[in-house]
Order: structure tokens, then sequence, then C-alpha cells
């Protein structure tokens, strides 16, 4: 049995409202929030980064694990934020978690989905034999635009997934993944370029939509499963509203999608969004409920996941969920947000 071992998230405690943001803009906070389907992001503090971050999840997920660190072979931190251009920020999580130094690590990008790639990653390695665990990271930090659609929603956060392949240690076991993978220029930051750049609309209906449905539908189909045959779906969370029609289009009613829906409350963390959903549906979800999880990064792809909850995880759940980890936060100004925000580029 391969499957999830183990699993940990971190969200910084800072946030902002969407009103704050439009009132520097002299836009209509309650119009933006309503568009969106959120009313406040996540913001890491000047001393917070995707490493800081990853660190975080990781030690979260090691010790739900009850694992000596040295046994974990591999390490994967997917990221479009990594603090360094040059430099992993997988080696820097492998030895604060006293990892190393022994172990596969690597930083992975694309876009939204890197962390979910890293998790494939890890289950092909635990199923060959060539490592006993392994550990896939997704977090982010905040990089839209001044006064672009991006500042109202990117955010900061990330969770760590830990794969293994022990029967008795499987809290959910990992039935099957595929991915759908097309060159869709939705979304992109070229190199030195401060902030990211989209293509406005067109990032919905051709590239989340196309991408998210396409890959939930073939590997539904593959299976010979439809929404009624899974109790939580959850997919990656541009925004509020997105996973909500993605999952009404697949079929899915609104209580298979609300406890992993965590971007109303925190704003899309990026490659960490799909992976905290999945994290929240864990802090809940019972033996034998099946899971779907899809996430998306723009460029463009999905990967789609089918998870069976094991009687294992009744005695491995986090000690604080997600849902009550998010509710402990301090709201900031938007001049103080723009100081956390710089004081972070000066200290890269």
């Amino acid at each position: 049995m391969t499957g999830i071992i183990s699993y940990g998230a971190y969200v910084p405690i800072l946030r902002i409202t969407m009103d704050e943001i439009a009132h520097t803009w002299k836009k209509d906070g309650k119009k933006i929030a309503s568009g969106l389907g959120l009313k406040e992001k996540a913001v890491a503090s000047f001393d917070e980064d995707a490493c800081t971050i990853s660190v975080e999840a990781a030690r979260k997920a090691l010790e739900l694990a009850g694992i000596n660190s040295q046994d974990i072979g591999a390490i994967y931190v997917g990221s479009e934020s990594h603090p360094y251009a040059v430099k992993p920020t997988a080696s820097i999580v492998g030895d604060a978690i006293n990892a190393g130094p022994h172990l596969m690590a690597a930083d992975l990008e694309f876009a939204c989905k890197a962390g979910t790639a890293g998790i494939q990653m890890c289950i092909g390695l635990v199923k060959s034999g060539m490592i006993e665990y392994g550990m896939s990271i997704g977090a982010d930090t905040a990089q839209g635009k001044p006064n672009d659609a991006l500042e109202f929603t990117a955010a900061s956060g990330g969770a760590a997934i830990m794969i293994g392949g022990k029967k008795e240690e499987v809290i959910a076991e990992v039935i099957d993944t595929s991915s759908f993978t097309t060159d869709t220029p939705d979304f992109w930051r070229r190199q030195h370029a401060e902030f990211p750049r989209h293509a406005g609309r067109f990032t919905g209906k051709p590239a989340y939509f196309k991408h998210t449905i396409g890959a939930a539908e073939a590997i539904m189909k593959k299976h010979k499963l439809t929404a009624k045959d899974f109790d939580y779906a959850v997919f990656h969370q541009p925004n509020g509203k997105f996973p909500v029609q993605a999952g009404k289009i697949l079929g899915f009613e609104e209580k298979q999608l609300e406890q992993g829906l965590i971007t109303p409350f925190i704003g899309n963390t990026y490659s960490g969004s799909s992976m905290i959903g999945l994290c929240s549906v864990l802090d809940k979800a019972k033996e034998g409920e099946k899971i779907l999880m899809v996430s998306y990064g723009s460029g463009a792809g999905s990967d789609a996941f089918i998870f069976t909850v094991t009687k294992n995880l009744e005695k491995k759940r986090a000690k604080v969920s997600v849902m009550e980890m998010i509710k402990e936060k301090e709201y900031i100004t938007y001049a103080e947000y723009a100081k956390h925000r710089k004081k972070l580029k000066s200290m890269w």
C-alpha cells in the first residue's frame, strides 16, 4: 500500500482585507470581494518566505508521521517564489528537519502545481522501492503587482505531504494519479521580472477549467467513477469561485467541496492551494471515504489524484486543524502590507 502517511500545513498569521486593498486604489472592495469569492488573504511577514513556510509545514508533517527524519529519502519543494534563483530551498528544508545528507532534494517549478508534481515523484520513488519515505511541499508568498487583479488574491502559505509504503502507516491510500498538460500561456513571469503577468479572462475557460476538468474527467473515467462516488473534492483555488464552478461542472455538490475550500479565508496560496485544501479534508475525513484532488498550474497543467482514507487516519490527525489555524490572525493596513513586502524583497 502506497499513500499519504502524514501532512502539515502552515499559514502566516497576518491578514489584509479586500476592502483595505481596494480603499488604497479607490476601488469598490465589496464588489471585488463578491466577484472573487473571498474577503481577505494571508500575508507573509518580512521574515517569512517560501523557505520558512516550507520548514514549518515539513516539521508538522514529520512530527505527525512519528518517523526518524533520517529515513526520508527525498524532499521536493514546489514554489513560484523560492527565495534564491540559484540555491535550493529543498536542501535547507532537509537540514532544518535533520533529514540529510543521504537524500534526494530538488526545487520544482510549474506555477501552482509544482507541489503536486512532487507528490507524484514521491509516489513513484516509494512504489519502486528506491526510497522508504518522500516529502513534497507546496509553498508560496504573494507576488501580485500593486493595483493588479492578482494583488487581491495572491497570498502566502504552504503544506507538506509525506508519502510512504507501509500499510500500518498509510492514512490515505493513493489509488491513482494522472496529469493533463498543454502549452497554454495564461500566466507567466520572465526572468528578472518582479511581478508575474496574466492574460486576464483567458486564464479561465481555456486555461483553468480546460485542464482541471480534463484531468478530473480522465481519472474518473479510467476508474469508472462519478462525482457521487467521492466524499470530498479539492481543486486548485485561484479564487473562491473557480473551484466551485469546476466542481459543479463535474457533478459535485457544495457539501463535497466546502471542507477543502480554503481560499475564501486566506487567498490563493499558489503551490500550496490544493495541498492545504487536502490537509483540511484529512482533518475531517473518515475510514473508507474517497477524495479527489486536482491541482492546476499555469503554463499549463493539472495533476489529479484519487485517495481512499484508511483507519490509520483516526490516530494520526494534525493536533491543530487547518480551519483552527487560519482563525488565528492579525489584520494589517495596506501600508504595513507594503512595508513587509519591501523588507522581504530587500532581504532577498
